[in-house]
């Protein structure tokens, strides 16, 4: 049997119903999303990861789980960094719309960083990037996100050379 992970488990029924409908509405998107081929064979391109899992070290700031848990609207916009040599045990899980313990059991579901070196073992792509990142998914007021979070994540993917960011959803 599945388990199902309800998202809405810390929010009032009124706020559930109002986020459902909100969740449900069709989104027309004005502009056309950019398409960039590779220049270049997955062989050869440094890969890094991008997951939404709220994950960060154990060493580093937690995600603010009590400011989703106080206004459900906010989810934290912060960015969290990890070398491409972090296992599961570095790691904690900050994110209260996802249950945490099927990653608890295998990490590489949120951050497949084993994965992804087993592909650079066997040349499928050319390198892992130095440093991946992680944030919360969930955020519905995108505004730090898009003037802060992103640019520093973009900066340090050309300064680290990355030709390919794997987007990790949860």
């Amino acid at each position: 049997m599945q388990k199902e992970v309800d998202s809405y488990r810390f929010i009032s029924r009124l706020t559930r119903r109002v986020m459902k409908a909100w969740a449900a509405r069709e989104i027309e998107i004005s502009r056309e999303t950019p398409w960039t081929p590779l220049k270049k064979p997955l062989s050869e391109c440094r890969v890094a990861l991008l997951s939404t899992a709220g994950i960060a070290l154990k060493d580093d700031k937690p995600f603010d789980q009590e400011g989703e848990r106080q206004n459900p609207w906010w989810g934290d916009p912060s960015l969290r960094t990890f070398p491409n040599t972090t296992t599961e045990k570095d790691v904690s899980i900050y994110h209260l719309h996802i249950d945490p313990s099927y990653a608890e059991t295998d990490i590489n579901c949120i951050l497949p960083l084993q994965r992804l070196s087993e592909m650079v073992d066997v040349g499928e792509i050319g390198s892992s990037a130095p440093t991946h990142y992680s944030m919360m998914g969930y955020i519905l007021q995108a505004d730090e996100l898009l003037t802060k979070t992103t640019p520093a994540i973009i900066n340090q993917l050309k300064a680290e050379k990355v030709d390919v960011v794997l987007a990790v959803p949860v």
